[in-house]
């Protein structure tokens, strides 16, 4: 893969990714009216019944979806620190990383991001927030102090690279949709297996709500494995213009192969915002289909093109 016009590239991937989020809600309804569609017995002489049935739950099941959302949407940053066991870092803490990322921030006209630390010998790291207030940069104390200077300093242009192209609201966004799915398939499950002696069209309609809502998350999954894995190259790119010295990406990918593993991190969900995602293990052909990252050799070859 290589790269030729980064900004055409950053332009038509915002444009996929608008048509993907556009996506999340366009299934949530398409799975809504194939649920009205079943619990009337698939019956396609019922359509207008169906229909309105559909049309009288939409503000509801529209409302319901936005609530989740902004609750998700705008508490993600205590979910993330809480998943992570982050702490934030002042420039008295650690002034050469401070300034690092202050110096990148300047040479790009962007507002310095808050910066958090994760107590981990391991090497990663990762961004996050969804405007100016929020956004943050977070890495381990291991990529810290195992990187050169030269390395510390991609990593973290890769980073704000992903701020930049606006990339951690989006993946915030498609974490939220997935998260919708996965919420209602689960409960759905646990309802049918404590009532599995049960029958009737009630536990009928459980068993159809749990099935689409399983299709919902697959596909929504596939929607946001294909907006990670994509911006992840852009975010190297983006890294390799930003510092001249794509060669030390490439090196500090390296590094982060060998040791990516976080402890603290428990939820798959917060895991596939780092830089290298620490709860993959990249083996066979259906494991790279739903991978959040593309594979890092991969970026590494990347980045040797340039």
């Amino acid at each position: 893969m290589e790269y030729v016009g980064l900004q055409t590239q950053i332009w038509r991937n915002n444009f996929k990714s608008t048509l993907l989020l556009v996506a999340f809600p366009g299934l949530i309804l398409v799975l809504s009216w194939i649920f009205f569609f079943f619990i009337n017995d698939a019956n396609t002489s019922n359509l207008n019944q169906i229909n309105q049935e559909f049309l009288y739950a939409f503000p509801w099941i529209s409302g319901a979806v936005l609530v989740w959302f902004l609750i998700a949407y705008y508490t993600h940053s205590a979910l993330i620190k809480n998943a992570t066991g982050a702490v934030p870092l002042s420039r008295k803490d650690n002034k050469r990383l401070y300034n690092l990322v202050e110096n990148l921030c300047i040479s790009q006209g962007m507002k310095t991001p808050k910066i958090n630390v994760i107590a981990d010998s391991s090497l990663n790291a990762f961004a996050s927030g969804i405007n100016e207030k929020t956004y943050t940069v977070t890495l381990s104390t291991g990529i810290i102090k195992k990187l050169t200077v030269k390395e510390l300093e991609a990593v973290i242009a890769h980073e704000l690279t992903h701020i930049q192209n606006r990339d951690v609201r989006l993946l915030i966004v498609s974490i939220v949709f997935v998260g919708i799915f996965a919420f209602v398939s689960e409960m759905a499950f646990r309802m049918i297996g404590r009532g599995s002696r049960s029958r009737g069209k009630k536990n009928g309609g459980i068993i159809i709500i749990a099935v689409l809502a399983f299709v919902g998350y697959i596909l929504s999954m596939l929607f946001k494995f294909a907006l990670s894995r994509k911006r992840e190259y852009l975010a190297d790119a983006g890294a390799a213009q930003m510092t001249r010295h794509p060669e030390a990406l490439a090196s500090a990918l390296e590094k982060i192969s060998q040791d990516s593993r976080i402890e603290a991190v428990k939820r798959k969900d917060v895991a596939q915002l780092f830089i290298e995602n620490p709860k993959e293990k990249k083996k066979s052909f259906l494991t790279t289909l739903f991978a959040t990252h593309p594979p890092i050799q991969e970026r590494i070859k990347v980045l040797r093109q340039f």
